[in-house]
C-alpha cells in the first residue's frame, strides 16, 4: 500500500495533462485542480501520516517508479510542446495545461530527479541530470550534490536562505551562486582525478547540450510558440525548485565552532512537513531534514522526528505563501521563535 499510494499520487496527474494536452474541455481544469486545490483539501481535511519504510524493504519498488517518472516527465515534455501547436484546443485550455504541466515537473520531476542524482546506479544520476538540462537547469544537479549538501546552513551555500531574505531576492542569487559554486566543484573534482578526464566529458558542457536539444526540438516540434512553452515551462519549473530550497531551509543556520567550521548538519537545519498526500506526491521531499542526515537512505524509508523543524503548512502552500515576502516573513517569523533555543 506505501508504494501504490507514491505511485497513484504521482502518475495520475500525468494522466490528467496529458488528457488535458490532447483533448482540451475540463481535463487541464481537472490537472490544475488536482495539483493545486485537491492536493491541500486531502492534506488539510483528511490528516494523516504516511507510513515510513523500513530501510531497504521498499527500495527496489521506489526505483523502479523513480525510473517510470522519469521516463514520463520526456513524454509529458514532448506531449505538452505538441499540443501547443494544436489549433482544436483553445489557447485558454493550452494556457492552464501548461501550468499544470509545470507544476508536475516543478513537484513531482524535480524532486524525483533529485532522488534519481543520489541514486548509487550510474544510469539512475544520468536520468535525473538529464531531467534538470530539460529544465534549463542541469547545474542544480553538480551544485546541489557538491555545494549545497557540504555547506547547507552557512553562507557558503547559496541555497540556504538567512532569516530576512525574501524570495525574490534570493532567486538571483541562488541560480546564479549555484551555477558559480556547482561549475567551481566539478572543476575542482575534476582537477584531483589521477587521470585527466576529457574535456568532453565536464557535466557542464553535457548540461548545455541537452539544453540546446530540448530547445531546438520545441522549435522544431511546434515553431516560435513551442519554443515559448519550452521556456514557460522551464521558468516555471525552476521558480519551484528555487521555492523548494528557499522553503525548506529559511533561517535555520548551522552554529560556527571555534576555528571557523559549522556545527555537523542535523535535525535541525531543514524544514520538514508531515502532511501525507503532498508528501507522496513530492516521493517524500518534505521529509528533508532525514534526507541531509542520510543522502543515501531512499526516498520510501524518509522518517520524520519530533526534534525536526515542521512547517506551519504543507511545502506547496508555503511556497506560494513566499511568494508574498511579508506575509512570509510574518508566518515564519513565528515558526522559528517557538523552536528551541531561539525564544
Amino acid at each position: 500500500m506505501h508504494m501504490t499510494l507514491f505511485a497513484i499520487a504521482t502518475i495520475l496527474p500525468v494522466a490528467l495533462i496529458g488528457a488535458a494536452a490532447l483533448a482540451g474541455g475540463i481535463w487541464p481544469w481537472a490537472a490544475l485542480f488536482y495539483m493545486t486545490v485537491f492536493t491541500a483539501l486531502l492534506d488539510r481535511y483528511m490528516p494523516r501520516l504516511l507510513p515510513e519504510a523500513t530501510d531497504g524493504a521498499e527500495f527496489p519498488s521506489g526505483k523502479i517508479l523513480s525510473v517510470v517518472l522519469g521516463g514520463l516527465h520526456f513524454t509529458l515534455l514532448v506531449t505538452l510542446l505538441a499540443a501547443v501547436s494544436r489549433g482544436d484546443v483553445g489557447l485558454a485550455d493550452r494556457v492552464v495545461t501548461l501550468v499544470a504541466g509545470g507544476l508536475w515537473f516543478g513537484q513531482v520531476a524535480h524532486p524525483n530527479a533529485h532522488e534519481l542524482i543520489h541514486n548509487d546506479a550510474r544510469a539512475a544520476r544520468r536520468l535525473g541530470r538529464a531531467i534538470y538540462a530539460s529544465l534549463l537547469m542541469g547545474h542544480h544537479a553538480s551544485a546541489h550534490l557538491l555545494v549545497h549538501h557540504v555547506h547547507v546552513g552557512t553562507g557558503s551555500d547559496p541555497n540556504s536562505a538567512p532569516e530576512g531574505l525574501g524570495f525574490y531576492r534570493f532567486c538571483s542569487r541562488a541560480w546564479g551562486g549555484s551555477f558559480g559554486a556547482g561549475l567551481r566543484a566539478e572543476n575542482a573534482l575534476r582537477a584531483r582525478a589521477q587521470t585527466p578526464p576529457p574535456v568532453w566529458s565536464h557535466p557542464y558542457l553535457g548540461y548545455g547540450l541537452i539544453a540546446a536539444v530540448v530547445l531546438a526540438a520545441s522549435l522544431l516540434l511546434a515553431g516560435p510558440a513551442g519554443l515559448a512553452a519550452c521556456l514557460f515551462l522551464a521558468l516555471h519549473a525552476q521558480m519551484q525548485i528555487l521555492l523548494s530550497d528557499y522553503v525548506q531551509h529559511y533561517g535555520l543556520r548551522r552554529a560556527v565552532r571555534d576555528g571557523g567550521k559549522p556545527e555537523p548538519v542535523g535535525d535541525a537545519h531543514s524544514w520538514n512537513s508531515p502532511h501525507w498526500f503532498s508528501s507522496a506526491l513530492m516521493v517524500n521531499a518534505p521529509r528533508h531534514s532525514d534526507h541531509h542526515l542520510h543522502p543515501d537512505r531512499p526516498y520510501p524509508a524518509l522518517r520524520l522526528r519530533g526534534t525536526m523543524p515542521i512547517l506551519p503548512h504543507t511545502l506547496p502552500v508555503m511556497g506560494a505563501i513566499a511568494l508574498y515576502p511579508p506575509l512570509w516573513r510574518r508566518i515564519m517569523r513565528r515558526a522559528l521563535a517557538r523552536l528551541p533555543g531561539r525564544a
